[in-house]
């Protein structure tokens, strides 16, 4: 009986200690995760935590400055864009401050941090703790208690301790610290890993792009293109490493730094999620010449309706109930691309096809495998929350169609410049063709060459040829999936792109033209030469013949006269 009894016991603490042990199974975060980290769902949150960051501070893995590293070296502003890699506290202020110092100090020195903070969740945690189930973030309450469990399981918080508060020192220095804080020596900005120590689900959704795109024929190098390496993206870039304008090369980075901070969608220090949810966070990056998202939703259906009706949605309520509750009837950017299977995350690439960029070699042959057609099962999922599916499908086929033509007019022109640069005929090409900075491959329509440009490198026609690809196409790629169709008809997209064609060909049946004279002229020097080259059998031939003859005659007469006509003067 004794031995029952405590046995019992034995099992019953077993129990409370396994309930009350945290576990890092985020079921948003897909098992390919889990998998290339080799861990199992069950595993705490610290592991999964260090698992992660691991990863994302390896150099090999996509962190620091790029395998072109050598060719570039970093600007003052540099150390905001990457501040893991170059940021340095400043020496200048020498103040060891406390956590409410901190706060009274930057009051006076940066007083529009301070309001910021003081609006947001981070500074009224008890706010939190106080919601009932009528309030519209009410969910932010079961969050705070998972985070609280993210930190005690690193450690950072005692058993029954609270968070209290997330103040300056610990985003700057050390998350929920007693101690002091030297501005000279301990200060850090804010980088993903950081966010991260308590944002851990969100952290390693976004970390999961790295695992969940992946190419059938490496189209593209695993895990790209995605916020998660969006800066391994940008500075493993010839062009970005070897152009000596820095400042000019940084305009890229500037919206290439999601995988190194969170504060391009979560504005600081309100870091407000609300914001967030709106397409207008994800307007200043996403638009231009060669992504032109912003426009293209802008100027569409939903995105003339979102302008209309989103003073009316109530933007405090988690995505998953924003249109049940938050009233929201039109599709946002994020409605519809951090939606994946009726869930929503931070990873947003798992519905990728074309992936922005049709001309990438092998991605058009890509929309013909089962690949993608998982994925366009996924996007009709997406779709079917407002359309019926033969419309979504009709449409998603409409899309691809519509870049496949595209496609087409580019081969066609790309065809004929190639075959000019193969053949040494593109202007300047074998006499004016300046080799570009070091760490950048000179060849026929790169990448490099709508940043740097020295004598005829590139030729006018080339650029204009990888515009049109670069550019127009895409451009073209973008309208059709944002149903804009001025964005792919006529004012972008393929009306462009037909322009390009014509100049293209324009320029090349000159060229054609022009050589075709030079040819005949060639031919005309060689005869006449030979006429008059008396030694030449040739010559003598002809000179000896009818026409050799009368020719002797008129030119010996014309002679006669003009010698004539000088005498009579």
């Amino acid at each position: 009986m004794a031995v029952k009894f405590w046995l019992r016991c034995g099992l019953i603490v077993c129990g409370v200690l396994l309930a009350g042990t945290a576990q890092a199974d985020f079921p948003s975060v897909p098992k390919e995760t889990y998998e290339a980290l080799k861990l199992d769902r069950s595993v705490e949150p610290k592991v999964l935590y260090e698992a992660l960051v691991k990863r994302y501070l390896d150099p090999a893995q996509g962190a620091g400055k790029g395998p072109l590293g050598k060719y570039w070296e970093p600007i003052p502003f540099s150390k905001y864009l990457d501040p893991l890699s170059f940021y340095k506290p400043p020496k200048t202020v020498k103040d060891i401050a406390t956590r409410k110092e901190c706060v009274k100090c930057h009051t006076d020195e940066s007083p529009g941090w301070v309001t910021a903070w003081k609006k947001s969740t981070h500074a009224n945690l008890d706010k939190i703790r106080k919601l009932t189930p009528k309030d519209d973030i009410y969910y932010k309450k079961a969050k705070l208690e998972a985070i609280e469990k993210n930190l005690r399981s690193m450690g950072r918080l005692g058993a029954n301790e609270p968070l209290k508060e997330v103040g300056c020192i610990d985003c700057h220095y050390d998350i929920n610290t007693k101690k002091k804080a030297d501005h000279r020596v301990d200060l850090r900005m804010g980088t993903a890993n950081v966010c991260g120590t308590c944002h851990l689900q969100e952290f390693a959704e976004r970390e999961s792009e790295r695992d969940t795109i992946t190419w059938p024929k490496n189209e593209w190098p695993k895990g790209r293109p995605s916020h998660a390496l969006d800066y391994m993206a940008n500075n493993s870039v010839e062009v970005y490493a070897g152009m000596p304008q820095r400042e000019i090369a940084d305009g890229c980075t500037m919206c290439h730094v999601s995988q190194n901070k969170c504060d391009g969608c979560h504005i600081r220090h309100e870091f407000t999620a609300a914001e967030s949810r709106k397409s207008e966070t994800c307007f200043s990056c996403h638009n231009g010449a060669d992504h032109n998202n912003a426009e293209a939703y802008s100027l569409s259906k939903h995105g003339a309706e979102y302008q209309t009706h989103k003073h009316k949605w109530n933007w405090n309520v988690q995505m998953k109930d924003a249109r049940a509750i938050g009233g929201q009837t039109i599709p946002t950017c994020q409605s519809c691309h951090m939606e994946y299977q009726g869930k929503f995350s931070h990873n947003v690439v798992r519905k990728v096809r074309w992936a922005n960029y049709p001309f990438v070699p092998g991605v058009r042959e890509n929309i013909a495998t089962d690949w993608a057609d998982k994925r366009l099962d996924a996007w009709v999922k997406t779709c079917t929350q407002c359309h019926s599916e033969s419309f979504a499908r009709a449409y998603l086929e409409f899309m691809d169609n519509g870049t496949k033509h595209g496609l087409d007019k580019y081969d066609e022109a790309h065809a004929v410049v190639e075959k000019m640069f193969k053949a040494g005929l593109l202007t300047g090409q074998k006499t004016n063709r300046p080799a570009p900075p070091p760490g950048i491959t000179d060849g026929f329509e790169q990448f490099f060459q709508i940043f740097w440009s020295k004598g005829n490198n590139p030729a006018a026609i080339e650029l204009k040829l990888f515009e049109m690809a670069e550019d127009h196409l895409v451009q073209l790629h973008v309208g059709l999936a944002h149903q804009h169709p001025g964005g792919y008809t006529y004012t972008f997209g393929w009306g462009p792109m037909n322009r390009a064609y014509v100049e293209i060909m324009d320029e090349t049946t000159k060229l054609e033209e022009a050589m075709a004279v030079q040819g005949r002229l060639a031919k005309l020097e060689v005869r006449t030469a030979s006429l008059f080259d008396l030694d030449s059998t040739g010559a003598k031939l002809s000179l000896g013949g009818l026409g050799g003859g009368m020719l002797l005659t008129g030119t010996i007469a014309l002679a006669a006269w003009r010698r004539r006509e000088r005498n009579d003067r």
